[in-house]
């Protein structure tokens, strides 16, 4: 669990104003969603006084300033996960994995997206890759 100062650290080398709003969205998605992707509605659930429109701003700053990474695992709800690409690098990410069944989208943190060769001319800004299947759990029922 980090402190405040921590908290406020990681807003500020990331070029982000601190408020009281950020301060805790930053830190129910660093502890509460244990490192796998989330969406608007699971912070939500964690945020006892805070509006849906200063969360949602608050998501979209962070990734922009590169603190998160979008998602788009097909399920039609836009999902975050915490970005831990080396220096923010999202054209050489990781892989997600999202469960057919259960619809939970994990970041495959140690599952480097592939390399994909382009013609000339063309330039990667920003890669997904999403794996759908069924997850363990799932696959235990």
């Amino acid at each position: 669990m980090k402190d405040r100062s921590e908290y406020e650290h990681i807003l500020s080398e990331a070029g982000i104003r601190v408020t009281a709003v950020r301060m805790l969205v930053l830190k129910i998605v660093t502890e509460k969603m244990h490192g796998g992707a989330f969406s608007l509605q699971d912070v939500m659930e964690e945020m006892v006084t805070a509006d849906n429109s200063s969360v949602f701003r608050t998501l979209i700053l962070f990734a922009e300033k590169r603190l998160l990474h979008t998602i788009d695992d097909g399920s039609g709800m836009q999902k975050y996960c915490l970005c831990s690409c080396p220096d923010h690098d999202h054209k050489h990410g990781h892989v997600h994995f999202t469960c057919t069944r259960c619809l939970r989208t994990t970041c495959m943190k140690d599952v480097p997206i592939p390399h994909v060769m382009l013609p000339d001319g063309f330039e990667a800004l920003d890669t997904e890759f999403v794996v759908k299947g069924i997850c363990p759990r799932c696959r235990r029922l």
